[in-house]
């Protein structure tokens, strides 16, 4: 396999399975991408959304219903696994448990018949690069978790693959090892200059990780686009919701001027937002929590006012239930602490406040 390609391309690449009754259903829906070399691309989406099946179809651990995958000129789909020589890193490390991590990095170099004194140099090298050093002759059980997860990285890394896979690699580390081994993931990453493709259900992950995100949901691509784009401008409710923007409320057009509309719902009236292409006089409007401004009077327009319900401390600010006089229940993120049944004021900022299509 050529370590030097330009693109892996996925053409309409879809994976059915037999359901119920018999009947076939797509857990990956005509997926079309195209990877650049050395382009770090993270699949995003909660579980059963199709993201594993794309890593597998990819690595060639499961064939295609539908579809075709390329690298530059060369149809790989038909390919078995080892003949596409693409590296891989599972979420449970998958390491030889009776093997020393020099063997168990070493172990797809001798598994392609090169010898102990090619070997022991690539090895090291990738020790190196994963910075476990001095720590070849353990056995997994005497490292850490972020240990064993960095050796199944020297591993997947140290046969030069022209594309490294990642399944969730992170999710069985606790917070602290998370953002330290994501660090180092993003550093070996820039170091080799290798494509990865990264599956995770963490939005923070892809977000720090990733040149691009591909969010999906039941088997099918919702927004291809820099981690930028992804969290400010979601392309539908979905990746919305999934993105942080917890606060939904539904909302009748009432006026558009150019690329602006005014909106109004139950407590609610706001003039001045960036809309999206609307169908007819109902839709969708979706705020951040984080993105509120809390006071105990009016503040002006674009605001709306409120009883306090819920109050979680959260360190540097707490998370604020205020529930309005029609019901509607808001999520804010500010700093103080407000007591459950005070009235406020939240107002929302219309640069921030997205409008939907109503669903």
């Amino acid at each position: 396999m050529d370590h030097d390609f330009n693109e892996l391309r996925l053409d309409g690449v879809t994976r059915r399975f037999a359901g119920a009754g018999g009947l076939a259903f797509a857990a990956l829906n005509e997926l079309t991408l195209t990877i650049q070399r050395g382009e770090f691309i993270a699949l995003l989406g909660p579980s059963g959304c199709g993201k594993s099946t794309a890593l597998n179809c990819i690595a060639g651990l499961m064939q295609l219903s539908g579809g075709s995958i390329w690298l530059d000129s060369t149809r790989i789909d038909t390919l078995p696994p080892e003949k596409r020589g693409f590296g891989m890193v599972f979420q449970n490390y998958a390491l030889f448990p009776h093997m020393t991590v020099a063997r168990n990095i070493g172990f797809g170099l001798k598994m392609r018949g090169l010898s102990d004194a090619n070997v022991a140099p690539r090895v090291a090298h990738a020790l190196q690069l994963v910075q476990l050093t001095g720590q070849e002759h353990k056995l997994p059980g005497q490292l850490s978790g972020g240990q064993q997860q960095r050796v199944a990285i020297a591993r997947a890394i140290v046969i030069e693959p022209p594309l490294v896979l990642m399944d969730e690699p992170l999710s069985n580390l606790d917070a602290k090892l998370r953002i330290e081994t994501r660090a180092e993931i993003r550093r070996i990453h820039k170091e080799l200059g290798r494509s990865t493709i990264y599956v995770t259900h963490d939005q923070d992950e892809a977000l720090s990780l990733a040149d691009r995100i591909v969010v999906m949901k039941d088997g099918v691509v919702q927004q291809i686009a820099a981690p930028h784009d992804v969290y400010a401008q979601p392309a539908n409710l979905h990746v919305a919701r999934f993105m942080g923007y917890r606060n939904v409320v539904e909302v009748a057009i009432e006026r558009e001027s150019g690329e602006r509309v005014t909106v109004s719902g139950p407590d609610i009236c706001l003039t001045g937002v960036r809309k999206q292409p609307l169908a007819d006089g109902r839709a969708c409007i979706a705020m951040r929590p984080e993105e509120f401004t809390l006071g105990a009077d009016p503040g002006g327009s674009n605001t709306i006012s409120g009883r306090v319900d819920n109050v979680e401390y959260c360190g540097r600010d707490s998370l604020i239930d205020v529930v309005t006089a029609s019901g509607t229940r808001l999520y804010v993120r500010a700093n103080g602490a407000p007591q459950a049944g005070d009235t406020v004021y939240v107002h929302i900022p219309v640069e921030r406040t997205l409008v939907y299509p109503h669903e």
